[in-house]
Parts: structure tokens; sequence; C-alpha cells
């Protein structure tokens, strides 16, 4: 995932949470917004094209977070995964009779503004094979110490800690705790992958390095992507009507 721009998450986060009654509409999209700058899809205002999704029959939001070789989320087609690949993030707007593919691109007009378009692509079907939160903490979990154990033998020069989060990792409300918990851990983490600087090592260090970060990559998007589909799943312990 691009850090920098965390443009889907937020959507489908706070997305979810205005189609389940947690928010508003005008504050789901303030927070889209407050991660990506000004928004329009299909030339239309985020705020006017989320309230005529909802008139064609909305659903809910999926998160995909593919990589080139891991296509996280996605089913097709070809031009919606290609283009989801390249910027590392889409949301799928999932309908009664069919789903969307939203990508977001930099929206530049003229010196000062800044904001996002998403692109609209005909979607393939949501995918059923993705990992579960708890799943998803596990796998997080593991991929963490074997990275330590891996990055620990890899002497190389201190680097410089983070000192700062990348944004989107915020779920909204409406999410559990534990949501909550693993989507900003997965965040922090995601940003330590993002600023990883290979300088200073060997290309047997350089080589040990990526196999592990690559792991935890892995690990980091899936835990995102299981994070902000929590909101789905039913919480442990309530019985069934």
């Amino acid at each position: 995932m691009r850090p920098e721009s965390p443009v889907c998450p937020s959507l489908v986060a706070w997305g979810n949470a205005w189609l389940a009654g947690h928010v508003g509409l005008d504050e789901a999209a303030d927070h889209v917004e407050a991660a990506g700058g000004p928004a329009v899809a299909s030339d239309v205002p985020l705020r006017k094209y989320l309230a005529n999704l909802r008139s064609d029959g909305l659903r809910e939001f999926r998160l995909a977070l593919p990589a080139p070789g891991d296509p996280l989320g996605l089913s097709g087609p070809a031009t919606f995964n290609s283009a989801a690949v390249d910027v590392g993030q889409a949301a799928i707007v999932v309908l009664g009779d069919r789903n969307l593919g939203l990508v977001p691109t930099p929206d530049r007009r003229g010196s000062s503004y800044v904001g996002v378009r998403l692109d609209v692509h005909d979607s393939g079907p949501v995918r059923h094979d993705l990992p579960s939160l708890a799943e998803a903490e596990r796998e997080l979990s593991d991929a963490i110490r074997s990275a330590t154990d891996a990055l620990t033998s890899v002497e190389g020069p201190a680097q410089s800690r983070p000192d700062r989060v990348g944004r989107g990792g915020e779920l909204a409300p409406g999410y559990p705790a534990r949501a909550h918990r693993v989507s900003t851990l997965a965040t922090r983490l995601a940003v330590v992958l993002h600023v990883a600087d290979d300088r200073g090592l060997t290309s047997v260090q350089v080589a040990a390095r990526a196999a592990a970060l690559r792991e935890l990559d892995r690990a980091v998007r899936r835990a995102l992507v299981a994070a902000h589909h929590a909101i789905f799943e039913p919480i442990r312990g309530q019985a069934s009507p």
C-alpha cells in the first residue's frame, strides 16, 4: 500500500460506517477527503457520488491492497486489476446487481488544487478467500517475529525511526476494538516498510532484508484488508437469532 495516499482504506472504513448508520454521509466524506483532498468519481463530487450509489443499491465497500504477484482483494477483470496494482489500492463497491472498482489517481488542476480522482471500473465478484481478522492478526504476529529474527542477523547502518504514522489506518465508529488495534499496528508497520533503507548493506544483506520485508509487507496488507472488513464479521459470542 502507498501509505502517503490512503484514500481507499478511508473510503472503505468510513463508507461502511455510514452504511451501518454509525456516521452521517458528510462525516464519512470529510474523513475520506482529509486523506487525499477533494475527491470526485465520474466527474461527480464524492458526497453526491456516494448518495447516488446508495440509490443504486449500495450494500458495502470492500478493500483491495494488491502488489505485483499478489492481487489481494481483486477478482478482475484484468484492466481493473492492472490499474489497482499500479497504485497499490482499490475500493470495491458492492451493489445489488454488479460491483464497481474505484482506483485513486492524483487530480491536479492549476497550481494550487490537489485532490483525488476515483477512476471507475467494472469489478468482479467479492472474494471470500480473504483472511478473517483473527487469522490475519496471527499471520501478522508470526511475520513480525520472523522479520525481527531475520533483520537482527543483518548488520547495517542504524536507521532512523519514522516520526509519522501513515494516515488512513484509523477505522471508523462501528468497528470492533480488535480491528482498530490490528489496523493501527499494520499502518505503523506499513510506514516502516515504506522508509526501509538498504544503503550501506552488502548484496547478501540486501537480499536477506528484502525477503524478510516482503513477507512482512504481505502480512501487513492482509491485516489491513481483514481489519477493514471486520465490520461484517459476527461478534464472537453473540447468539444467533
